[in-house]
């Protein structure tokens, strides 16, 4: 803050212009946070600031450039008519990207600019140079304005008087933190402080008189003659300006600049002053916000941001010369067991590893990003079209698949691939990340560790599968979903001894329909976590119904999903859910797929663990048709395997199914595991699995899925003498 002659601070006035009264009250904020020695002044219109400042000086506006009555360039021209404001700093905010409203403002006499949504930071650092500025050069004209009434008063020669007034002057511009010169109209200087000289490493002594060239060097001395001549001509100042020069240690600087005509009483201008004021700070901490707006925190690629720049830009390009761009989505398939299993170090490493050997394999040919997660981007420039696309995306599967170590660990992985185009898939960035993003996933849906090209159909997929989720989501909040009940038959006595329960849902204008239309898009949209809670409460309340309705001692068997073991407390849901329901956990039993084996495996033994002791039972089922087996089995707390459809279809026809049925049911009894025939129905069917040693069996030939009601009287049938004949 600068002080006056007395020693006390003079107070900044800021004025605000813009007709949003939220941007008046944000900018009042952030002016006021400068320094508590802030006066500000808010006006929604420019005529009023006008007609206040006939009157009153300010030493900063800040001024919207789009407004009503007369736009910014308009505003910032009246102001320069008025005298006392020629050289008063202006900042404008738009919002605008265009250089040619830049120009306009820069024409009318703008100082500096803010682009719209103004960053906060940067705010209050612009305006606390450009106070800095203001009062510094205040303070000159304020001991010149002494120095010169100083003068007229003493009774001292005038000659004298002048040598003392000017040393005196030189003392102050050497203690101003700035870097101040004047030269006359041949360029030559006249005077310099010793604040630019020391940070040239020069001799103040050798450099007056001399040509510009001698203190700013050839280019930037031309450059500054050039301008001091404009000062010349038009008798007015140059408003502030950036502009970068190289200190005594080679180190680059960026100054603020203004050049200003010095006057004789007379008006005649006498010299041209250059104030610059050092704002290297300032510039290396836009860049360093610039750098972390568009770049990954973690491996240093580009991010979405800085991706999206590239894409649009290099898509204008292309509509020039007819070339191709080509975005690949890259997203790792089985990355969380990773950070899981290996922690979250690991997985850091295996990102930044992953990024460098992308950036390595695609080179000055593209752009490779990171868009977050285990996500990557590469953006391919100058393609041919599919075919070289094609082999892109091959070599980066092959690149990703490859095996590296980290903390001792070898870590291999794969990539499922989405391939978008332009112009054939899209005519703009956003179109072209969302194309990309739809191949993508089409990539993961068929199984990973491939990629695939942008069709038309999966937009219309992908629409419908958004139109399905938001049905679904309307179908939980109105119950519109029921369990139906399929029995099992204990086959040793022809005893109904379970039931399966079944999703369905009543949907409206179309009636009961069966699990396999929706629960892929349930468990994909993470609607599978409610509906789930859900299905296991009714399931024990109804369990708990039967048994008051005079039924056999039956159990209820409810699926689980790989996604509730990962995102929820199983154990602790089902504990809940028994205590509410009062259902006995002996007769729950929970039946899980083998593909949840594929999660983080000691977290899904650990809640298994739990289950048990809680006094439910478990069964795998679907067994045979994904990854596990009974040498696998045997370390899970598991009471029951349901041997697949599959298997069980061509029992009495083909030797294979019928040898695979026997090994499965021997070796299970060996682990003291029960055996359950999924999918019985024939008689025949049947008859094989009681001579094989199957311990139950299910399928329609035994009882079809039926509505709760509809069970309890099928039960009640004894109907256990049909399939038993």
């Amino acid at each position: 803050m600068a002080k006056q002659d007395d020693g006390r601070c003079l107070m900044s006035s800021i004025i605000i212009v813009d007709d949003q009264a939220t941007n008046r009250n944000l900018f009042a904020r952030l002016a006021k946070s400068i320094s508590s020695d802030i006066s500000v002044n808010a006006f929604a219109d420019p005529l009023s600031a006008l007609s206040w400042l006939s009157e009153n000086t300010p030493d900063l506006i800040i001024s919207d450039y789009k407004m009503p009555q007369m736009d910014g360039a308009e505003f910032i021209r009246r102001i320069r008519q008025i005298p006392s404001l020629i050289d008063l700093p202006v900042v404008v905010v738009t919002v605008y990207e265009d250089r040619e409203f830049r120009l306009q403002a820069l024409e009318a006499g703008a100082t500096d600019f803010l682009q719209s949504p103004v960053d906060h930071h940067e705010f209050a650092t612009r305006a606390r140079n450009l106070l800095k500025m203001r009062h510094q050069q205040l303070l000159l004209a304020s001991r010149a304005d002494g120095l010169e009434r100083e003068l007229e008063h003493s009774e001292r020669s005038r000659v004298q008087a002048l040598r003392d007034s000017s040393e005196r002057l030189a003392q102050v511009i050497d203690t101003v933190p700035a870097m101040i010169s004047a030269a006359d109209r041949d360029g030559k200087i006249l005077f310099t402080n010793e604040y630019q000289t020391r940070l040239l490493g020069l001799d103040p002594a050798k450099v007056v008189g001399q040509d510009a060239t001698a203190l700013f060097g050839d280019e930037q001395g031309a450059r500054s003659k050039s301008l001091d001549r404009v000062v010349w001509d038009t008798g007015r100042p140059i408003s502030a300006f950036e502009e970068e020069f190289s200190d005594r240690a080679g180190e680059t600087r960026t100054v603020l600049t203004t050049k200003s005509p010095l006057r004789t009483s007379t008006d005649a201008i006498t010299a041209v002053l250059t104030t610059s004021m050092d704002i290297s700070e300032r510039k290396q901490a836009e860049a360093h916000l610039h750098h972390i707006t568009h770049h990954d925190t973690l491996t240093g690629l580009p991010n979405r941001v800085l991706l999206q720049e590239r894409l649009n830009a290099e898509i204008v390009r292309s509509r020039r010369g007819n070339r191709t761009v080509t975005l690949h989505l890259i997203d790792l398939d089985s990355f969380k067991p990773i950070n899981d299993v290996l922690g979250h170090t690991a997985g850091d490493r295996f990102l930044i590893e992953t990024a460098k050997r992308l950036t390595q394999l695609v080179g000055k040919n593209g752009t490779v990003a990171r868009l977050g997660g285990d996500e990557f981007a590469v953006m391919q420039t100058g393609t041919g079209g599919a075919e070289e696309a094609s082999e892109l995306a091959a070599r980066i599967g092959q690149t990703v698949s490859e095996p590296y170590e980290i903390f001792g660990t070898p870590i291999a992985t794969t990539a499922s691939i989405g391939i978008a185009l332009h112009p054939h898939n899209a005519a703009n960035v956003e179109d072209l990340l969302r194309s990309a993003d739809l191949a993508m996933y089409q990539a993961k849906s068929d199984g990973g560790n491939l990629h695939r090209f942008y069709v038309e159909d999966m937009t219309m997929r992908a629409r419908e599968a958004a139109a399905l989720d938001a049905e679904l989501k309307q179908a939980i909040a109105d119950e519109q979903f029921t369990l139906y009940y399929q029995p099992r038959m204990d086959l040793s006595t022809g005893m109904i001894v379970g039931a399966e329960a079944l999703l369905r849902w009543h949907r409206p204008g179309i009636g009961i329909v069966a699990p396999g239309v929706f629960l892929p898009r349930v468990e994909e949209s993470g609607l599978i976590l409610p509906l789930g809670e859900w299905v296991l409460k009714e399931a024990c309340q109804r369990a708990k119904q039967w048994q008051g309705a005079g039924l056999p001692t039956i159990r209820v068997s409810v699926n689980l999903s790989a996604l509730q073991f990962r995102k929820q407390d199983v154990p602790a849901l089902v504990a809940k859910t028994l205590a509410t329901t009062g259902l006995a956990p002996d007769l729950l039993e929970l039946e899980i797929t083998e593909s949840i084996m594929l999660e983080d495996t000691e977290a899904v033994v650990r809640d298994l663990h739990g289950l048990r002791e809680l006094g439910v039972s478990i069964s795998i089922d679907d067994f045979g048709v994904g990854y596990s087996s009974l040498q696998y089995v045997k370390n899970l707390p598991v009471d029951r395997i349901k041997v697949d459809r599959c298997f069980i279809r061509n029992i009495t026809t083909d030797p294979n199914d019928a040898a695979i049925l026997r090994a499965i049911v021997s070796l299970g009894h060996s682990l003291d595991l029960a055996i359950v025939g999924e999918g019985v129905e024939t008689a025949e069917q049947l008859a094989h699995l009681r001579i094989e040693g199957c311990d139950e069996g299910q399928g329609y030939y035994l009882g079809k899925p039926m509505p709760f009601e509809e069970f309890i009287a099928f039960v009640k049938a004894d109907s256990k003498h049909v399939h038993l004949a």
